[in-house]
């Protein structure tokens, strides 16, 4: 039976024709019947992808135990009123309209425990231990749901058989899925392509690193590898097989893929973005990954740092990696004791003396500055030394911390020597969302 042609053709792309006669079960041709048929984009798109080419169906990735709890009964519902030709009880199965890493897993065990380990999949766990938005419900559920969880993730729940619409859409990179799974692997492989090309390209990883706080995307475009990625990622080899990408053979400067997951030389593919850190430098202070006390990485920072240059120096020499990294370790270390320690000493002072009170944070102007001193400018400055872009180590780095510093320090002193308490906001707007730690998050504790 070929697909690609009917009346909805005329509308669509050409696509490959697949004889599916022999090779997959009635309840799978059923669903791709029905889906080509309401949903002609996801038709497209599966039919485009290489599981399609493997013969891997919706239901090899749908398809749930009756018992399971992510289990769509309208699903069951839509399949009572069929006039499918292979009628209702051949097909009729259990489907979950999430598919999540432990359903991936059956075909990508590697990838899936690497993913498990990573500090995108246990992203809701590290912003519920340190984020004051969240744990001073100093933003609404709705701020949340369309903003952070947006990236982040939703605890996803269920409603009357449904998918809860308060958790869903959602395919953020720590999602706590209704079967215990956390993620969401079509973050950056979406759906329903699945494309390993599309993960290698910068812009996948730009969806979420942007922005005045995590500019990833703005500092790769800044910089010389961004620059050649520019004028010559359309020459790239997307589509080598997953694990043979290769520097210098399919593509000439590295995209975000490229240091931080894609293999390199004696360097392995993994998809846990903690390894190859030497620092974690989206922290107020810098510190370790092993000592980044919300989420200890399991790895020894010597260890990764010596597999980082390793990927560099598929077309780097050792005195350019090395110089590199030595300026960016410097830093660290200067950002660390000029900028954010002295404040900090004197956020510590403010509270010590009264002149600021405690929780909930952001509702006085100097807690503000201070966030922004670290959780803006000292990002970017570190962030643009790591990646070599001068314009955001400097002018949107260090010299906005200049101006945050002096103005949060001169107006720290002038409040601890007048005794006069800052002023706090009586209408905080927003400052509605719930405070308690989502017990799917946190095994129940």
């Amino acid at each position: 039976m070929p697909f690609g042609d009917g009346p909805e053709a005329g509308n669509m792309p050409k696509v490959k024709e697949y004889r599916i006669e022999r090779s997959m079960p009635k309840e799978a041709v059923a669903c791709i019947e029905c889906h080509k048929r309401e949903q002609p984009g996801i038709f497209a798109d599966w039919a485009a992808s290489r599981h399609a080419s493997a013969n891997i169906t919706c239901l090899d990735c749908h398809q749930a135990e009756s018992f399971d709890p992510d289990v769509s009964q309208g699903h069951f519902k839509q399949y009572e009123k069929s006039d499918s030709p292979y009628g209702t009880k051949e097909y009729r199965v259990p489907v979950s309209g999430v598919v999540t890493p432990k359903d991936c897993s059956r075909c990508h065990p590697d990838e899936a425990t690497q993913y498990s380990r990573s500090k995108h999949a246990n992203t809701m766990e590290i912003i519920w231990k340190i984020d004051p938005w969240l744990n001073d419900g100093m933003n609404s559920s709705l701020e949340r749901q369309s903003g952070c969880f947006h990236c982040h993730g939703t605890v996803l729940k269920q409603k009357d058989g449904e998918l809860d619409p308060s958790t869903w859409p959602n395919v953020g990179v720590g999602r706590v899925n209704l079967d215990g799974s956390k993620g969401s692997c079509t973050s950056c492989h979406t759906r329903h392509r699945f494309s390993v090309m599309e993960a290698r390209k910068p812009e996948a990883c730009g969806q979420c690193h942007l922005g005045p706080d995590h500019p990833q995307i703005e500092i790769f475009t800044e910089s010389k590898h961004g620059d050649i990625y520019t004028a010559f990622g359309d020459q790239y080899n997307w589509d080598a097989a997953p694990g043979t990408w290769t520097p210098g053979v399919d593509y000439r400067a590295p995209t975000c893929a490229s240091c931080h997951m894609s293999g390199a030389g004696t360097v392995l593919t993994s998809h846990d973005v903690t390894e190859r850190l030497a620092w974690e430098i989206q922290a107020p202070e810098t510190v370790r990954p092993s000592e980044f006390k919300p989420f200890p990485a399991k790895t020894n920072h010597e260890t990764e740092r010596e597999k980082m240059k390793a990927v560099c120096m598929q077309c780097h020499g050792q005195t350019w990696v090395d110089g590199h990294f030595n300026k960016f370790d410097g830093v660290v270390a200067e950002y660390d004791s000029v900028y954010f320690a002295p404040a900090n000493e004197m956020l510590a002072q403010l509270y010590e003396k009264g002149v600021l009170a405690r929780p909930p944070f952001f509702d006085e102007a100097l807690e503000v500055e201070f966030y922004e001193l670290w959780h803006h400018e000292g990002r970017r400055a570190r962030m643009g030394a790591a990646m070599m872009a001068p314009d955001y180590a400097w002018w949107h780095g260090f010299y906005e911390c200049k101006k945050r510093y002096n103005s949060f320090m001169h107006e720290a002193r002038t409040m601890l020597e007048s005794g006069e308490k800052a002023y706090k906001a009586k209408d905080f707007p927003g400052a509605t969302g719930s405070t308690t730690k989502p017990p799917e998050v946190f095994g129940g504790k």
